[in-house]
């Protein structure tokens, strides 16, 4: 897969209304798990870790064991700057 195709499908990803609004959400810092996402974005918790499985097989959110809980954390630097533009 060349460049263009590799960020076409992060920009894909982020289309998504829902899949937007968690990574925005994560690179605040408010919440981190799926079920604090589930509850803060008013979906069901089935809905959101579809959402958050599309995010990380495209590399823009990593998972880190945190005890019984995994929590989740914007690692795609690109994705945090097309945030701070959309924010701006």
């Amino acid at each position: 897969m060349n460049k263009y195709e590799t960020d076409s499908a992060v920009l894909k990803a982020l289309g998504h209304p829902a899949r937007l609004k968690i990574v925005v959400e994560l690179s605040k810092g408010n919440g981190c798990n799926v079920n604090d996402i589930a509850d803060n974005m008013e979906l069901p918790q089935s809905t959101v870790s579809q959402h958050l499985s599309i995010l990380k097989s495209h590399n823009i959110i990593t998972p880190e064991k945190n005890g019984v809980k995994t929590c989740y954390k914007v690692t795609d630097s690109r994705v945090l700057q097309i945030i701070s533009i959309l924010n701006s």
